[in-house]
């Protein structure tokens, strides 16, 4: 052994301790990390062979037959039941709303205008739903959060009422509030219309305003003229509000100015101790139309069943789909490739299977390699496992999750996204100090970005989920070089069919040293009687707590 070699053993020893103390004087597996191997799988799952990858079409089926070609080939195990694929059945449901809403009170009455003012869509299968002069409620920011003492709908009777909501967490205007600018869960969007339904709401409307939305409302306006995926919820049906939906800050002004206020003033009230929600004493009238289109797409699931703990898994999560064949670039390219999103990440997911299936001591825990389906239509493959787990979330240690790894070079840093929720950040950190590297905050906490990919569906479930992003501090180039490539791609080839694999241009060697500390920590997992648990002031600490106690 050299001394690179002894030096990474005994770095590897710090970072594992003594439980299991064969494998902590051993560097198994890093060495196993191929440049080559990863440029190969990201080349064939970013390919126009796969057609763009998008659920329900050709591309989803040359997609699942290379995975599942690929997880045989390693030599890996079927994880559902002596099949790779998990059936996710699905509805499609494009919803053609009223161009106009109908607003009255007592001393006005006036139209909105649809997609100007607002946009509305329904999770619900119905053909049709009419909404008749239907009380407006304010309920501040829609949030019920007893680990920060904030309960918005206390003493608030929203029942077949439509509740109008602030964007965002109260932390995002008062530091001294929640986490701060540190968005949490009760800020995003998806757990208002949740929140909004939990108390029987008949519809939800979010106040758009673009600083705490960290988005424009156009982004709003575009992403919802389409058909949306959910889960088909035929035989387990639970109550869903009759619309979601959001209004633009001028149109809610023009709300708060009918009954003599105005939204800087309500958002005051929201902010303030012992808030109650109110009527607004206006009423709601128009309508939604709806065509639901039934259909299944799958999640791929591979396995490395535990030598002692079988029962026990560490769950590798990366989502397999992008968006297909769609309108053509300034060029004329018109298959959306996505390889960063996420290419990257499902390549990393075959890489890390290779390298534990050529461990020489075998993983005592069960290790899950579960590629899921469409993630960027709404986290609903994930969503679906989650519901659906192979392994109950009580015998669940983590998830570990990859979207998108940016082939930009080493890097001195390593992003956690989400930073402060669970003991995994303090297990990466540990393992970066093994490469020279340290872990850094997401850049912008405020957007949320927690809550945006496939492992937020295991923290909803209490299951401690890791994200993390490539760092920005460049090591040849340093962190302002960093900055504008991440710029570049988020601005110039995010969701773009420029999305493509190029050899001459990719440098992955810093994609390899991420994917050996994701590697570490859940090799450090698999070999201990270990459950990482959520940090103090966590909202997903307690959902945890009710059903796992150690």
């Amino acid at each position: 052994m050299n001394i690179k070699n002894i030096k990474l053993s005994l770095l590897t020893a710090c970072l594992t301790g003594s439980l299991y103390p064969a494998l902590a004087q051993t560097a198994d597996g890093l060495n196993s990390f191929s440049e080559a191997s990863y440029r190969k799988y990201v080349s064939e799952v970013s390919s126009d062979k796969l057609m763009g990858r998008l659920p329900f079409s050709k591309g989803e089926t040359a997609t699942l037959n290379y995975l599942e070609q690929q997880f045989k080939a390693l030599g890996l195990e079927p994880g559902n039941k002596g099949s790779f694929l998990q059936p996710v059945p699905m509805v499609s449901i494009y919803t053609n709303p009223d161009p106009q809403m109908k607003v009255t009170g007592a001393n006005a009455s006036f139209d909105l205008e649809g997609l100007k003012d607002y946009v509305l869509w329904t999770r619900r299968t119905d053909a049709r739903i009419d909404l008749k002069n239907e009380e407006l409620v304010f309920a501040g920011f829609g949030i019920s959060a007893p680990e920060f003492n904030h309960d918005d709908y206390a003493g608030l009777d929203v029942k077949g009422k439509i509740v109008v909501v602030l964007v965002n967490d109260p932390g995002y205007y008062d530091a001294k509030q929640f986490k701060g600018k540190t968005m949490t869960y009760y800020g995003r969007w998806t757990y208002k219309y949740d929140e909004a339904a939990k108390h029987g709401a008949k519809g939800c409307l979010i106040i758009h305003d673009t600083a705490p939305a960290a988005y424009g409302f156009s982004v709003v306006a575009n992403s919802w003229k389409a058909s949306k995926l959910y889960l088909d919820p035929r035989g387990h049906e639970s109550y869903k509000s009759a619309f979601e939906g959001w209004l633009t800050l001028p149109a809610s002004e023009k709300l708060f100015a009918t009954i003599g206020t105005d939204y800087k003033t309500m958002l005051a009230k929201a902010l303030a101790p012992g808030f109650k929600g109110e009527s607004l004493k206006l009423n709601i009238t128009t309508g939604l139309s709806t065509t639901c289109t039934y259909n299944q797409s799958h999640n791929v699931i591979a396995k490395i069943t535990g030598t002692k703990h079988a029962d026990e898994c560490i769950i590798y999560s990366a989502h397999w789909d992008h968006f297909g064949i769609s309108k053509p670039d300034a060029k004329g390219d018109s298959i959306y490739n996505g390889a960063i999103d996420n290419g990257s990440g499902t390549a990393g997911l075959l890489e890390l299977a290779k390298v534990f299936k050529g461990l020489k001591v075998k993983p005592e825990r069960t290790i899950i390699f579960l590629s899921v389906t469409a993630e960027e239509q709404g986290l609903w493959g994930s969503a679906y496992y989650a519901e659906n787990p192979v392994f109950p979330k009580n015998k669940t240690v983590a998830d570990i999750n990859m979207d998108m790894f940016y082939p930009y070079g080493k890097t001195k840093d390593i992003s956690v996204v989400g930073y402060g929720q669970s003991q995994l950040e303090d297990y990466l950190s540990a393992a970066a100090k093994t490469q020279g590297r340290h872990i850094e905050p997401e850049a912008v906490p405020s957007k949320g970005m927690y809550f945006r990919s496939d492992h937020f569906n295991f923290a909803k479930i209490g299951v401690p989920a890791l994200y993390i992003e490539t760092g920005t501090d460049l090591v040849t180039q340093g962190k302002e070089a960093g900055l504008k490539m991440h710029d570049y791609y988020n601005t110039s080839v995010y969701h773009k069919p420029n999305d493509e694999y190029d050899a001459a241009k990719w440098d992955v060697s810093g994609t390899i040293q991420d994917l050996q500390l994701v590697f570490l920590v859940g090799k450090k997992l698999a070999y201990s009687n270990e459950w990482p648990q959520w940090k103090s002031g966590s909202e997903f600490k307690a959902v945890r707590e009710s059903y796992l106690k150690r």
